[in-house]
């Protein structure tokens, strides 16, 4: 009896581990990000005819309002854009703008390790960031909510915010531009950098699920005691729209290898470098100009 006991534990623990070895889930996010700032200023454009503006404003809901998968095992994850057919004429600067909207690449991160690595396509080069993940100081709140059927509990977190992810940038307050107006000598030429503000830290609102207990979530966010289903930052939502447990077809969780290997902070220089240099070539355009060119 003792034998049978004995090889029954064994049966077990042979099956709840291979269940662990074999765990996987999978989550689908809707990204979106406030345009209603850039949309005013569109909108008391003179020099911006109704055409123009539905046109502007189209392109700009493509870019601000994405589908994600998120694969997920125990300890890993990868995050990637839906595959969707390119349209046809998209130009190379649609491409490059999608990274800044946190498109674009595979997204892997392993919370047992606490690396990410990410591949980023930027002015027709290939790069691969490998990092640290990085460690949110989470505030953990009593408010719950339910999300798919989910009782989610609140988060919150105070982040830096990031120069390379351009929906943090904010159009100036009109105050604030008449101010710097006046500052500035009349003969001195303008870019787009002068019509938009970048925040110092954003504030991160996390909802998430003790009843799906693993440190994962959307993009880099992690460290939380259950997925998270649900991130704001005041300007960009991430919401779950469905979650898939177990799926009989499982998907293969590795890191991306394309690409020239580089630090997270090697890429933001890289990327604002070039993006002082363009904001150089833009100068004399006029802002009204660079409204129109941020829709395309």
């Amino acid at each position: 009896m003792k034998n049978i006991v004995f090889t029954f534990s064994l049966f077990i623990v042979f099956i709840t581990a291979n269940a662990q070895k074999d765990f996987q889930g999978m989550a689908v996010y809707e990204s979106k990000t406030s345009t209603s700032d850039f949309k005013s200023r569109l909108s008391g454009n003179k020099d911006i005819t109704p055409d123009m503006q539905k046109m502007i404003e189209d392109r700009m809901k493509k870019m601000f309002e994405k589908t994600f998968i998120l694969n997920f095992d125990k300890s890993a994850s990868i995050y990637k854009e839906e595959e969707k057919l390119e349209e046809p004429g998209q130009s190379g600067g649609m491409r490059m703008m999608a990274s800044f909207m946190g498109g674009g690449g595979t997204y892997y991160k392993n919370t047992k390790e606490k690396i990410y690595t990410v591949d980023k396509e930027f002015m027709g080069k290939e790069f691969l960031v490998k990092d640290s993940l990085t460690t949110y100081k989470w505030n953990m709140e009593s408010e719950t909510r339910v999300i798919g059927g989910y009782t989610c509990y609140k988060a919150t977190a105070v982040i830096p915010a990031s120069k390379t992810d351009f929906r943090n940038y904010r159009p100036k307050k009109e105050e604030d531009k008449k101010e710097e107006d006046k500052k500035e000598e009349p003969t001195k030429k303008t870019n787009f950098m002068d019509d938009i503000d970048l925040p110092k830290e954003i504030t991160v609102t996390a909802w998430y699920t003790p009843e799906i207990p693993l440190s994962q979530g959307p993009e880099g966010y992690w460290g939380l005691p259950g997925l998270i289903l649900e991130v704001n930052d005041g300007k960009t939502t991430i919401l779950c729209s469905k979650v898939v447990m177990n799926a009989k077809e499982k998907a293969e969780i590795k890191q991306p290898s394309n690409g020239k290997v580089v630090t997270q902070k090697e890429y933001d220089d890289i990327v604002v470098k070039k993006m002082e240099e363009m904001s150089e070539m833009n100068q004399g355009q006029g802002r009204g100009g660079m409204q129109i060119r941020m829709g395309r």
